[in-house]
């Protein structure tokens, strides 16, 4: 009794639905549209017919307030927008409701935790180096339909949802933000900065290294406290909850690998090969994932035994688990947009040029860090922000003494780590989506190591500024 009233508390003091808290965002931001001045700057073209901001140009315009009753058709332009990657996600679903229906993840998965449910010294920093290394190429929202799996895994080992969803974000983010191989922000930046392509890497190596290990000291720490004392997860009370829905998974009690299970299971490691080296070797993008998922989800409910009505009903049923992730996705992609409409973005990073030009010279790389950083919440995207950015920083660099690729890495840093706590980044919100948790309570777990991740940045630029890292 006494159990079931704290959590009847806990229900009424809950936190507002990431629904809520995205379309205050999107509010806040059609407001913004009204109080900051519009600005823009004029484009020329840069490195390899690129078209670049010439910084010396930015101008005030007149103002493009956003009519707030435009806000359902912005939301609906966004989902539109974003349709490639909602389309994976719903198809992802329907992929795992299939092979969660045969019970062949649940025996694979049991027979991992078993082996390694009291070395989760190893388990957890083997599992974050895989997505560390593929996200050096890949972005993070490649991995999005990975969260159910990695919260069942995790589950099963007496841990909660949030160290399954870690696995794959932390992972994703040391390999992403540390820029060591990115094509999307490392290259674009040092396209615009005339520095060599991957010029750099043997830094921006360290720098992944030393994340890595830090990010793994959290985790393994976090994730021992949780092991010791359930209770103390912030998503305590809901995975119980999921527990009792879907009878979780019980390490003895899961049924052994069969041949007939091993069918699904197979094909899907199959399809994830194909569509991993689709994606780095072919330059897949989401449709063709997509389709990657929904010919699995059909071949292998078919050879499972499934009749063509029941296939139907199945990836029916899997997309509809997922629909909440994708309008998540949807809808915080209208906040950028609205921005840009609103032509508020570039006085914001004008005013951060600004700011920036008056620091002093020995603190100008982590101020870097930090203005980029604060430039990504209202520029998510990675390359669209180096567009924006490069070509003020790279002439701030020259005039101050920062090296250029100092100001590249500090680009890196302040648009890749952030997108870890900010509820307009798709790779964050399409995760947090898909595995059920709460903003608040990711943020619970999560913001003491964005302040260490914020930190170590800063030490690492000016030790490449110290050591003047050069184009090498």
């Amino acid at each position: 009794m006494e159990a079931t009233a704290k959590l009847k508390a806990v229900k009424k003091v809950s936190f507002p639905h990431t629904f809520i808290i995205i379309f205050a965002l999107i509010v806040v931001a059609v407001l913004l549209t009204w109080i900051i001045p519009a600005g823009m700057y004029d484009f020329v073209k840069g490195p390899g017919d690129k078209k670049v901001l010439d910084p010396a140009t930015f101008h005030y315009v007149a103002q493009s307030g956003i009519n707030p009753l435009k806000i359902p058709l912005y939301i609906m332009k966004a989902m539109n927008k974003r349709i490639d990657l909602m389309m994976v996600i719903l198809m992802a679903g329907a992929a795992f409701h299939i092979v969660t229906k045969s019970g062949s993840l649940q025996a694979i998965l049991a027979m991992g935790a078993r082996k390694f449910s009291d070395r989760l010294e190893i388990f957890l920093p083997a599992l974050t180096l895989i997505f560390g290394l593929i996200c050096t190429t890949q972005g993070a929202n490649t991995f999005i339909p990975f969260g159910p799996v990695m919260v069942m895994l995790a589950m099963a080992m007496g841990l909660d949802s949030i160290t399954g969803a870690s696995i794959l974000l932390l992972g994703g983010a040391i390999g992403f933000a540390t820029g060591t191989l990115n094509m999307y922000t490392t290259v674009v930046a040092q396209t615009i900065a005339d520095l060599p392509l991957y010029s750099g890497l043997w830094y921006r190596a360290i720098c992944f290294a030393i994340y890595y290990v830090i990010t793994n000291i959290y985790l393994i720490r976090y994730a021992r406290k949780i092991k010791a004392d359930p209770k103390q997860s912030p998503m305590y009370d809901l995975d119980q909850e999921t527990r009792a829905t879907t009878g979780g998974m019980d390490l003895e009690e899961t049924g052994k690998m069969t041949r007939q299970k091993a069918i699904p299971l197979a094909l899907l490691v199959l399809t994830f090969g194909v569509i991993i080296y689709g994606a780095i070797a072919l330059r897949w993008g989401m449709a063709e994932m997509s389709a990657g998922f929904l010919v699995y989800a059909v071949v292998a409910d078919l050879l499972s035994g499934a009749s063509p009505n029941e296939m139907c009903k199945d990836i029916i049923a899997g997309s509809k688990q997922m629909l909440g992730a994708a309008y998540i996705i949807g809808m915080a992609t209208a906040i950028s947009t609205i921005m840009n409409d609103g032509k508020i973005t570039y006085t914001i990073v004008h005013a951060m040029a600004v700011l920036l030009d008056g620091l002093p010279a020995g603190i100008i790389a982590p101020g870097m860090v930090l203005a980029n950083t604060l430039i990504n919440v209202f520029l998510t995207s990675g390359s669209g922000q180096a567009v924006a950015v490069m070509p003020i920083m790279i002439p701030l660099s020259d005039v101050l003494g920062v090296t250029r690729q100092t100001a590249v890495l500090a680009f890196n840093f302040g648009d890749g780590f952030c997108n870890y706590i900010l509820p307009t980044s798709t790779a964050l919100m399409g995760t947090l989506g898909v595995t059920n948790i709460p903003y608040d309570r990711w943020m619970r777990f999560m913001w003491k190591l964005f302040l260490i991740w914020l930190l170590m940045g800063c030490v690492l630029a000016s030790v490449a500024q110290l050591i003047h890292l050069g184009p090498v």
